[in-house]
């Protein structure tokens, strides 16, 4: 009878610990869904290294983006000492070049000498780029389990979603991506009157890059503001682009 009492009980705790964890990716994912459903929101993206990490030559500028709910994104991204401007819609996009303004597939040519150049590498990163609202999401199913404390949702990812996120860039089509190990990484959100207002996560790991070992350790930082009155206004040139 006791047995029957106590292996009970380890149904019932393991049912919670599943119950909520499931209500809170739920809460995430529902959040995530009212930001897309907005009309429009804007957001800043921050990537912060260890100070001397050798990471550091992997680490982006600030981006900061718009997006109108009708999936129009723009997006300004500093790269160096140059900005980087980029209007995307479904799978069409336009990138601002030296050039003017050039469609993803046009910018995404290598050039003349067979190599690809930085524009070409931005042109094929943002054909798989995700707003906030959708990255937020998908973040939240990669995570182990998630956990309510001090304000803020937060868990560990899943070592393949590490994998992923450590590796993710541009890379020349059929290459494959580069071997990650001792992949670790965590994810917070924060959720501000049932609508997502920002979230974290950071990711550590190592792989090769030409031959050396390399450290990555990352912390993405997305805050998002201005929902509901953000506007996106896409000029004439690049509007053709994405037609």
């Amino acid at each position: 009878m006791k047995r029957n009492i106590v292996l009970g009980m380890v149904v019932f705790l393991c049912g919670s610990v599943l119950a909520a964890d499931s209500d809170a990716k739920g809460e995430i994912k529902s959040a995530a869904k009212k930001l897309a459903a907005a009309n429009g929101y804007s957001w800043k993206t921050t990537v912060e290294t260890p100070a001397g990490g050798r990471g550091n030559r992997f680490r982006p500028g600030p981006t900061e983006g718009q997006a109108a709910k009708d999936g129009t994104i723009h997006l300004s991204m500093t790269r160096g000492e140059n900005t980087i401007e980029a209007y995307l819609k479904g799978d069409k996009g336009a990138l601002k070049t030296e050039d003017g303004w050039k469609s993803l597939s046009e910018a995404g040519e290598s050039d003349g000498g067979g190599q690809p150049n930085p524009t070409t590498f931005m042109a094929r990163m943002l054909k798989n780029y995700k707003a906030p609202a959708a990255e937020a999401e998908d973040l939240a199913d990669k995570a182990k389990e998630l956990k309510s404390e001090d304000g803020a949702y937060s868990g560990d990812l899943t070592e393949e979603a590490v994998k992923q996120l450590v590796a993710r860039g541009p890379r020349r089509p059929g290459a494959e991506p580069p071997e990650v190990a001792d992949a670790k990484g965590s994810v917070k959100f924060w959720v501000k009157d049932g609508v997502l207002s920002k979230y974290e996560y950071q990711v550590k790991g190592k792989m090769s890059f030409n031959g050396n070992d390399v450290e990555i350790n990352r912390t993405t930082t997305v805050a998002i503001k201005e929902v509901g009155s953000t506007k996106v206004e896409v000029p004439e040139d690049a509007k053709k682009k994405l037609s």
